[in-house]
């Protein structure tokens, strides 16, 4: 089975949150994705999303990088060309290095077109195996300690089984243990995406305390030996999320025990690909993976939905139901969790889910289409 796609449309679309998102960096009130819709001969479409932030905090990547790279290198390249897998699709911009964001929505709008012209779910052709999937909800930073424990108790009552907190220099230990002491042994865990120096140490030390799940990311990306060396003071697991790059960057960690929980982001990972890439290698060597997020629409939290069903992802994941996030959301059906899970849509081709035109349409702020020559 050959394909070819033959036109592409960019498409910017911003949706406003249900609940104002602050994390260590910044404070968001709506998110701008590129939503990407493949068109092969004979008409048959796949989407994939570019969940970049609209800031370079997270990483180097921001949604005004990412559509000029789209549109002038990934998309020129894939145009015209004849694939018969997502892989060999998504090699025609291997060439480009880094700008793993905008990599991402290309591969995934492939693996949704390609598992559509087969009719096969996309849950299906990466080999998922999981009916539902655990989810775990992640909470910002918030005005006041008494507006956190809101927060975590209407989660909770909603049935999801992880917390996540984000943390940050003045927002950690306390927020930490007022959780702690209110809601007895929940699983709880933190992210600090990188704000803490080594000098912050003792405080880090700190949270060992609390029972964590993991700390993630507490130093910055490229720092694996400050990890190392707080991993080895600490009973409590560290999880490396922007650290972790490439497949070759997790054998580089585990040598180094600078991480004993892997984060795993088809965003930040460059496609579906090469996040099964890092799950498989994790499985071989005994390390446990979560299927992380980035507060996808619906085009995304499909695909994490379907990757994370991975025999491999034995944690919760940050695959929430769209409804915590957005009124309303680009899919159908919504994605929702019920008791806490997702369920994997085995029984319908490629995403599983369906883009709603109309609703695209809605939120659409920058459209651009190129098709081959």
């Amino acid at each position: 089975m050959s394909i070819t796609v033959e036109r592409a449309d960019l498409v910017r679309v911003r949706l406003p949150l249900q609940h104002a998102f602050r994390t260590s960096s910044h404070t968001k009130q709506h998110l701008d994705h590129i939503l990407v819709r493949l068109t092969a001969g004979g008409g048959a479409v796949g989407w994939g999303e570019c969940a970049s932030p609209s800031d370079p905090y997270y990483g180097p990547e921001s949604v005004d990088t990412c559509w000029p790279m789209l549109r002038d290198r990934f998309v020129p390249l894939l145009l015209g060309a004849e694939w018969t897998t997502p892989d060999e699709a998504t090699a025609t911009g291997a060439r480009i290095r880094g700008n793993e964001f905008a990599r991402a929505a290309v591969d995934m709008a492939c693996w949704d077109l390609w598992t559509r012209v087969s009719g096969t779910s996309l849950a299906v052709a990466l080999g998922a195996t999981q009916p539902t999937i655990e989810a775990g909800v992640s909470l910002g930073i918030e005005p006041t300690l008494d507006d956190l424990l809101d927060e975590v108790a209407r989660h909770l009552d909603d049935g999801y089984r992880r917390i996540k907190l984000k943390i940050a220099p003045g927002w950690d230990v306390a927020a930490v243990r007022a959780v702690r002491d209110r809601f007895g042994d929940i699983t709880l865990q933190v992210d600090a995406n990188g704000v803490y120096q080594r000098a912050d140490t003792p405080l880090l030390r700190e949270l060992d305390e609390f029972d964590l799940a993991m700390i993630e990311q507490p130093f910055q990306p490229a720092d694996l030996m400050a990890h190392a060396q707080l991993q080895a003071l600490l009973r409590t697991p560290i999880c490396l999320d922007e650290s972790i790059d490439a497949a070759a960057t997790v054998d580089t960690v585990l040598h180094l025990d600078a991480a004993r929980v892997i984060n795993v982001k088809v965003s930040r990972l460059g496609g579906l690909g090469p996040a099964k890439q890092v799950h498989d290698v994790c499985r071989s060597a005994g390390v446990p993976v979560w299927c992380g997020g980035m507060h996808e629409f619906g085009v995304g939290r499909a695909a994490n939905v379907a990757l994370g069903a991975l025999p491999g992802f034995t944690l919760p994941s940050d695959v929430s139901g769209s409804d915590k996030y957005y009124l309303e959301d680009v899919v159908d059906p919504p994605i929702r969790a019920t008791a806490g899970r997702v369920p994997v849509p085995y029984d319908r081709p490629g995403l599983g889910h369906d883009v709603v035109e109309d609703v695209v349409a809605k939120y659409t702020v920058a459209r651009e289409v190129i098709c081959a020559s």
